[in-house]
């Protein structure tokens, strides 16, 4: 059996192509169900973001060619142009870069804690699809498990930073002055939640919060007393905003060039700062193009990430340790498992040879034999069949030269003459 892991992320792939390989959650249980169908392919699950898809795997043996094929296909784009940008994990490295990705070591911006989430309910869809099996969700627990280690034991958790907070902070230093700028917040979950608690406290003078369905927009503008607008009615609002920042998870671009053109007349071209966290987009990338709009996009936050992980480097290598250490541990746990078989189908001969001894001294006993010569004889009929097939093979493999076997044998039962060096 063999663990895979295979997909892009930011370090692998433009945002063009990432938004191209995404996964919208109404496809994901259809994908998982059609990648298990036509891939060698037991167990599935994925994970798929604004910086990452990936595809988490168990195959009999590693088959990652057909999965890429497959991927390339359902997304529409050549493989040749996603093998130039995909990376495959197997087995131990796909545990280790698992925990590493859940722990938010992988993460554009280090140690940012949404990404535990998105694992968690990539694990819940799987389920959901019926994708998800013994072993992979054995491989899913152990890797909550680290990832929450890793946020108790180390410090990458203290003052989370996220796309979010990167996103802000970037705002911060184009105006000086957050508490004189209004925002316009495209979008009502957990990324746009935490811009609006950051712009919030950061004491910005206005928070707009726009979104498909108005209910969701309320649900969240009460939490930091914005206002709520359908998407609708985002080009009345828009000139009134020097901060855009917009996170949905529609197909198609939310704002073009032509409406943002307009709120630049009526602001008379004062400058608006744009943040496009989407994949894919939500601004259209022509509106980058107009004079007064700052646009930037999550593969533009690397810098703003840079100062983050500088003071992360010392928790990210405590946390490596751990990391490394769940791996381990759940490859030795695995290994364990794979020898569960073996030992069930021995205790299962050894339980049949002693019902029928047992069986045939109870006709002795019946039939008037000697208590004390029919347990003897039961005692050497127990050992002589128990040690019957072990003996067999053990002369044949000596014979053969596998000399290795005697020092196997000799370590297995524990017998005079073997040093244990563990």
């Amino acid at each position: 059996m063999a663990f895979i892991a295979l997909g892009i992320n930011h370090k692998t792939a433009s945002v063009d192509v990432r938004e191209r390989v995404a996964f919208t959650p109404e496809q994901m249980v259809e994908a998982l169900q059609q990648l298990c169908r036509v891939t060698p392919t037991r167990e599935a699950a994925i994970l798929s973001t604004c910086n990452r898809s990936e595809l988490y795997l168990q195959q009999e043996q590693v088959e990652a060619e057909a999965v890429l094929a497959w991927l390339a296909s359902y997304h529409r784009l050549s493989l040749e142009e996603l093998k130039a940008c995909a990376y495959v994990h197997t087995d131990d490295q796909a545990v280790r870069h698992m925990m590493r990705v859940a722990s938010g070591l992988d993460s554009l911006v280090l140690g940012e804690p949404q990404i535990l989430g998105q694992m968690k309910s990539a694990y819940a869809v799987a389920r959901e699809a019926g994708s998800l099996g013994p072993l992979l969700g054995r491989l899913f627990q152990a890797t909550f498990s680290t990832a929450k280690t890793v946020r108790t034991d180390t410090a990458i958790g203290e003052n989370p930073v996220s796309v979010a907070f990167a996103a802000v902070s970037l705002a911060r230093q184009i105006f000086a002055n957050l508490d004189r700028s209004q925002a316009l917040l495209i979008g009502a979950g957990e990324t746009i939640t935490l811009v609006a608690r950051h712009l919030h406290e950061q004491g910005v003078k206005r928070i707009v919060v726009a979104n498909r369905t108005l209910e969701r927009a309320s649900a969240l503008a009460e939490q930091f007393g914005a206002q709520a607008i359908l998407l609708a009615d985002i080009p009345q609002e828009l000139h009134n905003c020097d901060i855009v920042i917009s996170s949905t998870a529609s197909q198609l671009p939310i704002l073009g060039k032509g409406a943002v053109e307009q709120a630049l007349k009526k602001r008379k071209h004062k400058p608006m700062f744009m943040v496009d966290i989407a994949v894919p987009r939500d601004i259209e990338a022509q509106v980058g193009e107009l004079d007064d709009v700052y646009l930037y996009t999550v593969d533009d936050l690397h810098e703003v990430v840079a100062e983050n992980l500088k003071s992360r480097q010392g928790a990210a290598m405590a946390a490596e340790e751990l990391v490394a250490a769940g791996t381990e541990d759940f490859m030795a746990r695995l290994r364990e498992l794979a020898a569960v078989d073996v030992l069930r189908a021995y205790r299962q001969q050894a339980e049949g040879i002693r019902d029928d001894e047992l069986a045939r001294a109870k006709r002795l006993l019946a039939n008037g034999g000697n208590a004390e010569e029919v347990l003897a004889q039961l005692a050497r009929g127990l050992t002589n069949k128990l040690l019957h097939a072990p003996s067999v093979q053990l002369k044949k493999l000596s014979a053969e030269g596998r000399v290795e076997a005697l020092s196997i044998v000799q370590e297995i039962f524990a017998l005079p003459g073997h040093t244990d060096k563990s």
